[in-house]
């Protein structure tokens, strides 16, 4: 009887152990997925939208989210513009006026995004760290731009994901000289405002 009773509350306590470790291990994970940002560019050539690339470009898609939340893209234009190679739009209005920027941001073109077709990617002067407000579209794959080519490269931090069409109509534009500043589009191809959205448009 003794042998049977301690048996009893043996497999008692190993069937509350076995079904605890099976209500642990079965138990979903928390998840700390981060949405994925869309921005769309609203011009008066057609919409261009790009999908932001935070976990690979955080710095870069943050600044660029700031710049579109204030409303600094609004009135915009595409200001240099060369066939066959990109589209450089974030810095200029109508006018020629330069607006006035934040502080520059650090480079990431070392996180292992290309400037293939479509991309998109952080303009800068000669210095590696001077990217503010204006980006650029690639229009066909510019290896020469990615980290280690010729220098530290261009900082990737979008694709275009619908509106691609647009951009290569663009690429097309005649182009002239304006304000001593060459390859800017005849007709000013204008960004009236920069849609941000966290499911694809």
């Amino acid at each position: 009887m003794i042998r049977f009773i301690y048996a009893s509350v043996l497999l008692l306590v190993t069937s509350l152990s076995f079904a605890q470790e099976a209500a642990t291990t079965t138990e979903p994970a928390v998840s700390a997925d981060i949405a994925t940002p869309y921005a769309t560019l609203v011009t008066n050539q057609g919409d261009i939208t790009l999908e932001l690339l935070p976990e690979k470009a955080p710095i870069s898609v943050a600044n660029f989210l700031r710049y579109a939340n204030e409303g600094f893209y609004n009135g915009v234009i595409f200001h240099r513009v060369i066939k066959d190679f990109m589209i450089q739009t974030g810095g200029f209005t109508e006018t020629m006026t330069r607006k006035a920027v934040k502080e520059p941001i650090k480079n990431e073109a070392d996180n292992g995004v290309f400037n293939n077709r479509g991309s998109v990617a952080m303009a800068r002067t000669a210095q590696v760290n001077s990217a503010t407000s204006q980006f650029f579209i690639n229009v066909k794959n510019n290896y020469f731009l990615n980290n280690g080519y010729r220098d530290f490269g261009y900082a990737v931090f979008a694709n275009v994901v619908s509106g691609m069409e647009v951009v290569d109509a663009i690429s097309q534009l005649p182009t002239t000289r304006s304000q001593g500043m060459s390859d800017v589009p005849v007709e000013p191809i204008i960004i009236k405002e920069v849609k941000i959205s966290y499911t694809k448009p």
